[in-house]
């Protein structure tokens, strides 16, 4: 039997499956085992971490840094469904509790990712009431240092 990477003969929906699999326990590494080196991750504008950001180490430091800065991420749920040729798109739900206040914020996100060679090079972030993220974002970031 062959010894050929996995990530070749994961269909995309077990791609993302992965992603979120190492995003839920904190796995930086198996995280960036998953993305493209260049991929694209668009997230609402609204938010501190907002914008399109290119690259994988951008990824970890821009968006999941911030995350992870202001906020402990307990991730409770995440679903995958396969779209045509190699779009998934995935619903993630879970807490955030801040680290400065422990305010709690329900957080669910729908993601649209496309996936080629085994890896995701583009997610398009939605994140349901994402003005009032943003302002509980503001709020632990005002009760002290993140």
């Amino acid at each position: 039997m062959s010894n050929e990477t996995t990530s070749q003969a994961e269909s995309p929906a077990q791609v993302v499956r992965g992603l979120y699999d190492a995003l839920g326990k904190g796995d930086v590494p198996g995280v960036l085992a998953k993305l493209d080196p260049e991929v694209i991750v668009d997230e609402p504008a609204q938010l501190p971490y907002g914008g399109v950001h290119r690259g994988r180490e951008v990824f970890v430091q821009s968006i999941l840094g911030a995350m992870m800065g202001y906020a402990n991420v307990a991730i409770t749920d995440a679903q995958v469904f396969e779209g045509p040729a190699d779009a998934v798109v995935g619903t993630l739900t879970g807490t955030l509790t801040a680290h400065t206040t422990g305010e709690q914020f329900p957080l669910t996100m729908v993601e649209i990712h496309t996936v080629e060679d085994g890896t995701v090079r583009k997610i398009d972030v939605y994140t349901k009431n994402p003005h009032e993220l943003a302002a509980f974002y503001a709020r632990a970031e005002a009760a002290g240092t993140r």
